[in-house]
């Protein structure tokens, strides 16, 4: 067997056409533009920066020594941006960091760490705006938290005793990341959250966001000042309420409509119009809202009744200030709250949240933050791509992206006194 050897051919040729839509979408100049200047005498701007990360995960690395050990004699001939090293790559990167924030609930004894980044957070904004991702006819929001578990210097135990982080993240029309606080993992979801969701509606008021039409979330989020807070800012929300809050008002329901749920079981819904938090509201000074409390019901699988209801059947209750479609239709939208929650696992596999460079929790808010930007335009990019390539769907992950897409081989070429891309393969475009 005869080889031919040739060092300037690439692996990954499939990457200049991602860096090509890149320039395209103008995000080259945004992040120039945005991020802190650099000194006159810097051999790497942003641009190189940011696209060097992100060329890391969509070629298939799983952390920053990748782009030194594996792939910089495939990238480093390419005319987009000029590739740094990993430590270059990381100091940059810490440079955008915040100080952590310490604080205790009202009757707590534990410290709370948070870290935000406006930097990134409005560098976000720009970037969703830049990507029409506002300007869908319906906005939903979703909020949740979710668990990173590592081993970094300053993660403390989780809920689940293994140390980590506990983010809190906000999604926009499922897909793309709005907002995003990093938390420690002692910290649980429902402290500090009223002041997370005010920062975040802040956020969108400065960059006159039109106000959103929905906004949905888990039993966390049940509480008054939340509740209070999205009244004024979102047309309509869909809160998770928990059982021990609301079970009393089940046995008041008349109207229970029998449908099948996506597993063909059968269950019952209903609703009714109910006050909370009446203390809460008193002692703040202000008149308690009423509101509507949509509760599904299907039998239980031991049969054993319950003490509150005198029947044999779990429920779930969602609060509402929806009062136009049918109670059946609030489950529905509900529950498709479940998509978001599937991003999660996109965003930590895919996108490096398992692998985080740093030690500490405000440089590692820097990377989370960054690597959510890159799911952000990933997501448009994959629809523009499937659109004009075969093979490629709007649903597929990275890993089928980099198998099907961006391994392809290809060598950069001067002719004419242009750069010349030739590509040692076949590009089949939809007809």
């Amino acid at each position: 067997m005869k080889v031919l050897q040739s060092n300037s051919i690439s692996a990954f040729g499939g990457i200049n056409f991602v860096f090509e839509d890149f320039d395209r979408l103008g995000l080259d100049q945004l992040f120039n533009k945005e991020l802190p200047e650099l000194p006159i005498q810097s051999r790497y701007c942003w641009k190189d920066i940011i696209y060097s990360l992100y060329s890391i995960y969509m070629c298939g690395g799983s952390c920053i020594e990748d782009i030194e050990t594996n792939l910089k004699n495939h990238l480093i001939s390419n005319p987009f941006c000029n590739i740094p090293s990993p430590d270059t790559l990381l100091r940059r990167l810490a440079s955008l960091s915040e100080s952590t924030k310490i604080c205790r609930t009202k009757r707590g004894i534990v410290d709370h760490r948070y870290c935000e980044n406006s930097l990134l957070s409005n560098l976000n904004i720009k970037l969703l705006k830049k990507i029409k991702a506002f300007s869908k006819p319906v906005l939903t929001l979703d909020y949740d938290n979710t668990i990173v578990f590592n081993e970094k210097s300053d993660s403390v135990l989780t809920y689940k005793k293994d140390r980590g982080y506990q983010p809190g993240v906000c999604t926009i029309n499922t897909h793309q990341v709005i907002y995003l606080e990093n938390r420690n993992g002692n910290s649980d979801a429902k402290s500090f959250q009223d002041e997370t969701l005010r920062r975040m509606f802040d956020l969108l008021d400065n960059h006159k966001i039109r106000k959103m039409d929905n906004f949905r979330a888990d039993s966390a989020s049940y509480q008054y000042d939340v509740i209070r807070l999205l009244a004024k800012k979102v047309h309509h929300f869909y809160i998770s309420a928990k059982n021990s809050y609301v079970e009393k008002y089940y046995t008041q329901i008349t109207n229970w409509k029998e449908t099948t749920d996506r597993k063909g079981h059968t269950i019952w819904v209903g609703d009714i119009y109910y006050t909370p938090f009446i203390q809460a509201a008193k002692k703040s000074g202000k008149t308690p809202s009423t509101y509507r409390l949509v509760v599904k019901r299907k039998k239980n699988k031991s049969g054993q009744i319950n003490i509150i209801t005198q029947d044999a059947f779990d429920y779930t209750a969602i609060i509402t200030n929806e009062t136009e479609i049918t109670a059946i239709q609030v489950v529905l939208f509900y529950n498709k709250r479940g998509l978001m929650e599937k991003q999660f696992d996109v965003i930590k596999n895919d996108f490096g949240w398992n692998h985080m460079p740093f030690s500490h929790l405000n440089t590692n808010t820097v990377f989370l933050y960054l690597m959510a930007m890159c799911k952000n335009i990933y997501h448009i990019i994959i629809q523009r791509f499937s659109k004009i390539f075969e093979g490629l769907n709007p649903t597929n992950r990275m890993k089928k992206f980099l198998f099907r897409f961006i391994i392809l081989p290809a060598k950069w070429t001067r002719r004419s006194r242009q750069d010349v891309l030739r590509v040692y393969g076949e590009i089949r475009y939809r007809t």
